[in-house]
């Protein structure tokens, strides 16, 4: 059996230090990101020049789901300029490239309570991260440790909000068309085949369905002009990406919300009503229900 021996380990203020400044953290952080404990995101950029704002300490970006990552480092105790200046490169980056989402990150010794609540009032409107750093010391070997004292807050998808969003069939038949509305009934059929108990649940977002009122949306519906969008919520993998290409459907995408984006017609659910409908059972299967 090892035997593991307690060792202590001073803190090293930064600020002001003549060796293990901001220059010596950003490099560390650079050689190796993922310290940060924000996943597995690779270095982008460092010293960014930012049109008429100075320079954005490091850019990093998630190797999955290509998330960028706004990141400034102050020593010490965090001020009022340092979150003005995060938010400005934030907002400069999100606004240059917009294809990508985008979170602001603060990292510093000292993330004191009153600043907390002043960066609070921005999160869930602007993506904030907040980590509070510590450099330890033991012997002549320093490292990092990085606590988070603020995590972005998750915006909630449409599905959630369903209550303050009710809409009726009249609605979707306004915003897709009557004739895509009906392949939402076709597609419901499909559902009947293994699990007859539930109905249509119409929102403002979405067609969804649920059990007496109680939303269980493993696949749903967005009907448009000339096609339906269906989407089915299941783990991305390639053997399903392989058969959905085998099987000649149109994937639009794999959303950020864990479900796959298929571009349907009447004639689709039709030639691949067997398919379509392993699909949905998988979904289901995959809710827990």
């Amino acid at each position: 059996m090892n035997e593991y021996k307690y060792a202590k380990f001073d803190v090293v203020p930064l600020k002001g230090h003549p060796v293990l400044n901001e220059k010596w953290v950003q490099a560390r952080i650079a050689d190796d990101p993922s310290i940060l404990g924000l996943g597995d995101l690779i270095l982008k950029d460092r010293e960014r020049r930012q049109p008429h704002a100075g320079r954005l300490d490091l850019l990093l970006q998630d190797s999955d789901s290509g998330d960028r990552f706004e990141v400034e480092i102050q020593l010490g105790r965090t001020d009022e300029s340092h979150i003005i200046r995060t938010i400005e490169y934030w907002d400069i980056e999100k606004k240059r490239y917009p294809q990508y989402d985008h979170t602001a990150v603060i990292v510093a010794e000292n993330v004191t309570s009153r600043f907390l609540n002043v960066i609070g009032l921005f999160n869930g409107v602007i993506p904030l991260v907040a980590l509070q750093m510590n450099a330890l010391k033991w012997q002549d070997h320093v490292t990092l440790v990085f606590t988070k004292v603020l995590d972005q807050m998750t915006l909630g998808f449409e599905e959630e909000e369903e209550e303050s969003d009710v809409a009726d069939r009249a609605y979707w038949n306004k915003r897709g068309t009557p004739a895509t509305v009906a392949v939402v009934d076709q597609a419901l059929g499909m559902v009947h085949s293994f699990a007859p108990q539930f109905e249509l649940k119409y929102n403002k977002f979405y067609i969804g369905l649920a059990v007496n009122g109680q939303a269980n949306n493993f696949v749903l519906f967005k009907p448009k002009k000339r096609w339906l969008r269906a989407e089915f919520k299941m783990p991305r993998t390639e053997e399903i990406e392989a058969q959905i290409e085998q099987a000649g459907l149109d994937l639009i995408d794999y959303s950020k919300w864990g479900r796959y984006l298929l571009r349907l017609n009447k004639e689709d659910l039709k030639k691949h009503e067997a398919f379509l409908i392993e699909l949905m059972k998988k979904a289901y299967s995959e809710s827990g229900s």
